[in-house]
């Protein structure tokens, strides 16, 4: 089943935006795939305003979402999968979403995760 974070963060910024709220996410910095303005990030995450007025082409696909945002007057362009989002909020009400951060890694398989340990006892000799 696909994941419904991509679709929770379209009717989030879509109720924020009907509310005349203004958007923010939360983007963990370190998920693959994740482009974003260097130096505008602290402690592995960057909030970044994805308003229709700031946030310029957006697009809120399942894969990745992407746009234009202007950094210290300069265009940028912006992309992150849907899976870096941490938390989709309003500025300044503060309501909205926060998601449990993805996975760094993989599940080990289960052949992998119950790797039997055997040892070798003797018996006692009588």
């Amino acid at each position: 089943m696909n994941s419904n974070r991509p679709y929770l963060i379209r009717a989030m910024h879509e109720w924020l935006t009907d509310n005349n709220e203004v958007p923010y996410v939360i983007v963990d910095v370190d998920n693959a795939n994740t482009l974003v303005p260097e130096g505008f990030a602290k402690d592995g995450q960057i909030v970044l305003n994805i308003s229709y007025a700031a946030a310029h082409n957006l697009m809120l696909g399942n894969e990745l979402i992407s746009f234009s945002a202007r950094f210290n007057g300069v265009t940028e362009d912006i992309s992150f999968p849907p899976k870096a989002v941490l938390g989709i909020f309003a500025r300044d009400t503060g309501k909205g979403m926060m998601f449990e951060p993805a996975a760094a890694k993989e599940p080990e398989s289960a052949s992998n995760s119950k790797k039997t340990k055997l040892k070798l006892v003797k018996k006692p000799e009588a």
